[in-house]
């Protein structure tokens, strides 16, 4: 009883990890451009079809790769051609902008692929599982904690160990700094848009052998990854990974403890009690450019 309630806290946990990938992609989207990217979930959603669809011909490794860099450059050009009009306007158009974006990927592959559910199989290097005394835990799963936690930490280097995490950083608190200095945010605003939505897809190649793949997978995924940024506060590097781990332990419990039926309106209801105590999330910043 005690080893099955342990499976599901960490199961949870594996939840709020793939959260934390979604999640830090729409914080830095909508803390440096003021984009609100209602189609996140729609690229978590077509990185598990890219995963479908690629490793019959260069594996699921391969596809794991080359996921996320098809959305990425997918994101550039819809940065490009799309974003650059709305950075400066109000975050409604962006949301409606980002909608529609999130109807045509998922309309895409309902017609291209169809309705029905597919099966996506695990890869036979990743089956199995791992005994620690009277523990059974998957391999893939332990895998998939290992890839979250080490794309988290290469995005915390990026952001706080470079020249461009520091223009970023720059970019999300004063852009008008950045402006007298004579640096441009374009081309950081579309690396940036491409980072998030490349992690975003990896988060959907890794869930592909998981869960069952169709056009609305990304939904609920998306809404509990604003969640998470809501409950973290924007702005928040670490505010967006203890959010993201926090949500994951609550949904997690509440299975464990024979409630799952009510598992994302414990995650709902935590999100209300932190607005209620600190309204800009656990660690939200104040970014000037939206005060």
């Amino acid at each position: 009883m005690i080893l099955a309630f342990l499976s599901q806290l960490l199961n949870g946990l594996l939840d709020g990890y793939y959260y934390m990938l979604i999640a830090l992609g729409l914080s830095l989207i909508f803390s440096l451009g003021g984009i609100v990217n209602l189609a996140h979930g729609a690229f978590f959603t077509l990185g598990a079809y890219l995963a479908l669809v690629l490793t019959p011909y260069i594996g699921f490794f391969g596809a794991l790769a080359a996921g996320p860099l098809i959305a990425a450059c997918v994101a550039i050009i819809m940065e490009r051609f799309l974003f650059t009009r709305f950075y400066r306007e109000d975050p409604l158009y962006s949301l409606l902008l980002t909608f529609g974006i999130s109807m045509v990927i998922e309309q895409s592959l309902r017609w291209y692929f169809g309705a029905t559910p597919r099966a996506y199989s695990m890869p036979t290097e990743l089956r199995g599982q791992f005994f620690f005394g009277d523990f059974v835990y998957s391999r893939y799963r332990v895998f998939l904690i290992a890839i979250a936690i080490a794309t988290v930490a290469g995005v915390w280097v990026l952001l706080n160990r470079s020249s461009f995490g520091r223009i970023v950083r720059a970019g999300i608190q004063n852009p008008d700094i950045l402006g007298t200095l004579g640096i441009s945010l374009r081309p950081y605003l579309s690396s940036v848009v491409a980072i998030a939505i490349g992690i975003a897809a990896l988060a959907g190649v890794l869930m592909a052998p998981l869960q069952p793949i169709h056009p609305m997978m990304g939904v609920e995924v998306g809404t509990a990854a604003f969640v998470v940024v809501i409950i973290g506060g924007l702005g928040s590097f670490w505010g967006v990974v203890v959010a993201a781990l926090l949500v994951g332990l609550v949904k997690g419990l509440m299975i464990g403890i024979g409630l799952s039926q009510y598992s994302m309106l414990a995650i709902y209801l935590l999100m209300f009690a932190v607005l209620l105590v600190r309204p800009r999330g656990l660690f939200g910043e104040r970014i000037t450019r939206f005060e």
